[in-house]
């Protein structure tokens, strides 16, 4: 996911988002640990995505707190 539309999504549409991107991170260590997951490499880029999201929702609210 890009910076650039996580920028543009609400506190709300954030919060949702991080949840989701939770429970697929979540979902993808289970298929790795039994040894279904195709694709290790997909777990980083959730945990970046997760970081990004994390990221741009505190600023927003460092800015509301301003």
């Amino acid at each position: 996911m890009k910076p650039s539309a996580i920028r543009e999504m609400t506190l709300e549409e954030l919060a949702a988002k991080e949840l989701e991107l939770s429970k697929e991170l979540f979902t993808l260590r289970a298929q790795n640990s039994t040894g279904h997951l195709e694709n290790p490499i997909k777990i980083k880029f959730v945990k970046k995505d997760i970081a990004r999201v994390k990221t741009v929702k505190g600023e927003i609210e460092r800015e509301k707190g301003r």
